[in-house]
């Protein structure tokens, strides 16, 4: 898959009724699409497989989903033209924080505007005219991922033929937001978050600030998307011996200093904050009315340790669509499953492609 820019350089208005005077979006395609939109046989012959990623991910799945995406994979980017594109708001080349505010001259940082789902999904809308893909044969997509593609099948239903939601749900619950708030929470009680340090390191903006307050926002959401029988597998003690220094937090230590040497605290608190937005039934008439405008045929796809999304919620989207059906996946590992269990991923797109 080759990476590649789009840039729309148009105004695009937000909800918030927030202007981007343009829009940068990073995304991943099937080599030899041609960026023009005009299509070869080959290419028209191909079916369109869209991924919607996740909160913390990129555009590349087949970096983050490497067992199933790839040459020789499952989801072949010979076989079908597959595309994928970076959240604005995410830090992995698309439009987000650390972009310059063209009002001051300097990066965004706090002063990012909110975008919500449906900003997100109009931005992949834009992308899609670009390239001139006029039908979607599969869009897939897990957690956050999942909330672009269940807003997506419902906004442009005339061109999405089968969705695969996997780990997700059709509006944020008291629960996600509980979790969210405190990863907020986490990044302001570092004080250098509001500082709003920058530098500039081979033509790059690098943010300093807020680099604590993101290892520990991590920490907790780790928790979120684990389970209690992973967490006890895989941390176990085995001496009897430990007072203190457990394996465990020396776990959460790791993985909060793992994301901030790949992420910034600007670009996490935007995509926290966009996960607050998700509620399909806004304006629709309430979820039930948003689901009965779903054309596409829909498979949940629900995990049986996830605590974050349990099953009931992917169970609910199923059996409250037009051409809905569920399917489970068990794992050690949670929410996280989405991204682990691969192998039973694969077995449910097999039913679809």
């Amino acid at each position: 898959m080759e990476k590649r820019y789009f840039l729309h350089k148009e105004e695009f208005v937000l909800e918030s009724r927030e202007i981007f005077k343009e829009l940068k979006i990073c995304y991943h395609i099937s080599r030899e699409w041609n960026e023009s939109g005009e299509q070869s046989e080959m290419q028209r012959r191909k079916k369109v497989v869209w991924i919607t990623h996740a909160l913390t991910a990129n555009s590349n799945p087949c970096e983050w989903w490497s067992e199933l995406v790839g040459e020789g994979k499952f989801l072949d980017p010979r076989k079908y033209t597959i595309v994928c594109a970076n959240l604005i708001g995410s830090c992995y080349g698309s439009t987000s924080p650390l972009s310059i505010n063209p009002e001051t001259g300097k990066p965004y940082l706090l002063k990012f505007p909110k975008t919500t789902v449906r900003d997100i999904v109009a931005t992949l809308d834009l992308l899609r005219e670009k390239l001139g893909i006029k039908e979607i044969d599969l869009l897939i997509g897990g957690s956050v991922g999942g909330f672009q593609a269940i807003e997506w099948s419902i906004s442009r239903r005339d061109i999405i033929k089968n969705v695969a939601l996997l780990a997700c749900n059709a509006r944020i619950t008291p629960w996600g937001n509980a979790f969210n708030e405190s990863q907020r929470m986490a990044l302001f009680a570092d004080p250098t978050l509001e500082q709003q340090d920058f530098s500039i390191k081979k033509g790059e903006i690098v943010a300093r600030g807020g680099a604590k307050g993101l290892a520990a926002a991590r920490s907790i959401a780790l928790i979120s998307y684990r389970s209690y029988q992973g967490y006890n597998k895989s941390q176990y003690e085995t001496s009897n011996e430990i007072i203190w220094n457990h394996k465990a937090a020396s776990y959460q230590q790791y993985q909060g200093q793992k994301l901030v040497k790949r992420f910034d605290a600007y670009s996490y608190l935007s995509m926290i904050n966009l996960t607050d937005s998700h509620n399909i039934g806004r304006g629709r008439g309430g979820v039930d009315t948003a689901l009965n405008m779903i054309n596409a045929n829909v498979v949940c796809v629900g995990i049986d340790s996830d605590i974050l999304f349990p099953t009931e919620e992917q169970k609910y989207i199923a059996s409250h669509v037009r051409k809905g059906s569920y399917r489970e996946i068990t794992s050690l590992y949670g929410h996280d499953g989405f991204l682990l269990e691969w192998k039973q991923i694969e077995t449910i797109l097999k039913e679809i492609l």
